[in-house]
């Protein structure tokens, strides 16, 4: 028998549809059977990439006995996290509030009208790990809501005004401007607790932090501090080299479960991997070296080969588990590289920590730790690992499109088409492009352009794909799409990460259509998510009503909505002309603040928005024909090498039929190509000649 989760198009709660557990998706039928009833609500939050979700669900969603302990006692709520954020936010906040401590499977107990009054996240099915057993916590809160009912409601309203109080603003720094200062010190708390040894920040587990590394080259590009480069490269090189990164499928899993980056937790995020590449990308454009370069294209090839949708959007998550088991996709032993390489397999093994003994489970993780050289030289060994590998079980993905997932990974593609083009070598295929939409193996682009035309075309096909099916014709979002069918309400990080993708790909395309389109994005989110006292709520004003209206400002995995909207705000101001969006963002960070100093791991988004308004950016409006060769010699200036604090329109000799307003009102001179540049209130002689032209921006 199924349960009421079989007509959702979530993968993760598809995969409980068929559980004893008589669950319920969110919403209105839900809730008010448990009002009608009289029960509490069991909130289960998680993932369908969350390998501790499946642990829980086979050791007690798929259990009779606890299913008829549920059935009994109360209304049973499934809800994916990422399909809805607004729910994970507030009822996480709950159980970090209770607990100390927070994660999926996130499990809550609610009163009928969704107040949280107990919650934690895993729990076994008996007693262990210093955890009471599932069970026994079910019994214990069904007593305690027949006999001490009035006690548990008095602690969810005040667990409920906890929360409100979180999702504050500063009311005490509004009157402050942004202060360098500000930078100095995260700068500085970021050096006190950086990992000397093996680079990043904490202990196990580790998780990357791309925000804090982006903060860090811009903090290094603005001041020119080698303490910042440091801790940027160390960390970079020794994630690409250890376990956490498929060194033969490109792309990263999502943390690791030690310190020095050797064993990750197997699954891999979109979101991860649009933010690293694009940290990447752009140490190779800082340092120039190679290395980082060749990641960042093995992300993005990693990306486009198994995460893309043939629609153009692109999926969320790849599973951590393969036939049942963590990471046996992606582990060795030494017979089987011996089987495949024959006399390169001792050179392989020694490049890359393979044992008999193995790193994992009788097995072996491949991590480099060969010397750079090596790496080029054993492409065509770790070619043939990959051939083999493709033979295997896969791991499920999620295939369901998050509009503000695709966002960062859109600004990711449109980025690197800008700077990688041209780049050597040609395209290999069956490497780089197969299993697209989880087809045969193909290439569903054509195979001898060059990487940067590619990804252009990505990105084009996927701006065009989540404008058409996942924007409605009044110009609203939804954020989720799967199998042709979209829906919820879009969430502030949908529109302000939108936003940010498209005007990355307005400057690699000038396309008006893109700037245009992130315009009437940045409108609709400033009428429908501002909120009164400065920023915005994570929800529109016409959502589902909830307990609180959630307003997220720390940066977590992915960037903050408000953190991104500020960037994204930023940037439109100058190709815009308008003063209003930048006072918006403003407004935002000066109650920010304090916090970002502090707390800069939390913050990292905001140290980035906060970094631009006081570069001041670079404004920069060329005129010309795109097809021109003067034109483009101006627009590879722009392009090359690392400018993080500038805004780029292109114009067309015709003043008065440009589009974006920074281009509008300025002419060639002499008949060429000619380029306007302007920083703060001051804007410096146009000028016509690129060597002129990269005096000014350096």
């Amino acid at each position: 028998m199924s349960n009421h989760l079989a007509n959702e198009t979530s993968p993760y709660l598809l995969q409980h549809a068929d559980n004893p557990v008589d669950w319920y998706p969110w919403g209105e039928e839900a809730l008010q059977k448990a009002k009608t009833e009289d029960k509490p609500i069991f909130l289960s939050i998680g993932y369908s990439a969350c390998h501790w979700c499946h642990v829980m669900a086979h050791e007690s969603f798929e259990d009779e006995e606890v299913a008829a302990i549920l059935n009994q006692y109360f209304v049973s709520i499934k809800v994916d996290r990422e399909e809805r954020p607004d729910l994970d936010h507030i009822y996480m906040s709950a159980v970090q509030a209770m607990t100390g401590r927070g994660g999926w499977p996130m499990s809550a107990f609610l009163t009928p009208d969704g107040q949280p009054f107990y919650g934690g996240t895993y729990f076994p099915p008996k007693p262990r790990y210093g955890m009471p057993s599932f069970t026994d916590v079910l019994l214990a809160v069904a007593d305690a809501w027949q006999n001490r009912r009035q006690e548990l409601i008095e602690g969810g309203k005040r667990l409920v005004a906890v929360i409100e109080r979180q999702s504050a603003v500063r009311e005490d720094v509004k009157q402050e401007d942004v202060k360098r200062d500000t930078l100095r010190v995260a700068f500085d708390n970021l050096w006190q607790r950086f990992d000397r040894k093996h680079g990043g920040w904490g202990t196990a587990p580790k998780f990357p932090q791309p925000m804090a590394l982006e903060f860090l080259l811009r903090y290094h590009h603005a001041t020119g501090d080698a303490l910042a480069l440091r801790m940027v490269t160390q960390t970079l090189e020794a994630m690409a080299r250890g376990g956490m990164y498929d060194q033969l499928g490109g792309g990263f899993h999502r943390y690791s479960v030690d310190v020095q980056w050797l064993t990750p937790h197997f699954e891999k995020m979109l979101y991860d991997n649009a933010q690293l590449a694009r940290v990447y990308l752009h140490a190779w454009q800082v340092s120039g070296e190679s290395f980082y370069h060749t990641i960042a294209e093995e992300i993005l090839d990693y990306v486009a080969r198994e995460m893309t949708d043939p629609e153009g959007g692109f999926y969320s998550t790849q599973d951590a588990d393969s036939e049942g088991e963590e990471g046996k996709f992606f582990v060795w032993t030494p017979a089987e590289i011996r089987s495949l390489l024959g006399q390169e397999a001792d050179a392989f093994m020694e490049a890359y920590g393979v044992t008999e003994a193995g790193n994992f489970e009788g097995r072996n993780i491949l991590e480099f730790v060969g010397h750079m050289s090596q790496r080029a030289e054993l492409a065509e060994a770790r070619r043939k690992l990959f051939a083999a590998r493709e033979q295997r079980v896969h791991p499920q993905r999620d295939e369901k499109v998050l509009t503000s997932w695709n966002g960062l990974i859109l600004a990711t593609f449109a980025e690197a088409a800008r700077v990688l083009s041209p780049s050597p070598p040609p395209l290999s295929p069956p490497q780089l492009w197969g299993r697209s939409g989880g087809g045969e193996s193909t290439s569903p682009l054509p195979q001898d352009w060059e990487r940067g035309e590619l990804y252009r075309q990505v990105a084009e096909r996927n701006a065009d794909f989540l404008l058409s099916e996942l924007r409605t014709p009044d110009g609203r979002l939804y954020h989720t799409w799967k199998d042709g069918e979209a829906n919820i309400n879009g969430y502030l990080e949908d529109y302000a990460h939108l936003v940010v993708g498209l005007l990355e790909l307005y400057q690699t395309t000038f396309e008006p259509r893109w700037y245009l389109a992130a315009r009437e994005l940045a409108e609709v989110m400033i009428e429908h998510f501002r909120a009164p006292d400065g920023g915005f709520f994570d929800t529109s004003d016409d959502h589902e009503a909830l307990i609180i209206r959630p307003r997220e400002l720390q940066d977590n995995a992915v960037p903050s909505g408000n953190a991104m909207a500020a960037v994204g705000l930023l940037r439109l101001a100058g190709l815009a002309v308008e003063p209003r969006y930048a006072e918006l963002a403003r407004r935002s960070l000066v109650q920010m603040q304090p916090l970002l100093a502090q707390y800069p791991l939390g913050f990292g988004q905001w140290l980035i928005a906060l970094d631009y308004v006081l570069a001041p950016p670079h404004e920069i409006a060329i005129v010309g024909d795109p097809e021109a060769a003067d034109t483009r010699a101006l627009l590879d200036v722009c392009a090359t090498g690392y400018h993080p604090h500038q805004i780029v329109a292109l114009g067309t000799p015709d003043p008065e039929a440009s589009t974006v307003p920074l281009s509008q009102g300025r002419s060639q001179i002499g008949g060429r190509a000619t380029a306007y540049v302007c920083a703060g209130s001051t804007c410096r002689p146009p000028v016509t000649d690129p060597a002129a032209l990269r005096a000014l921006l350096e």
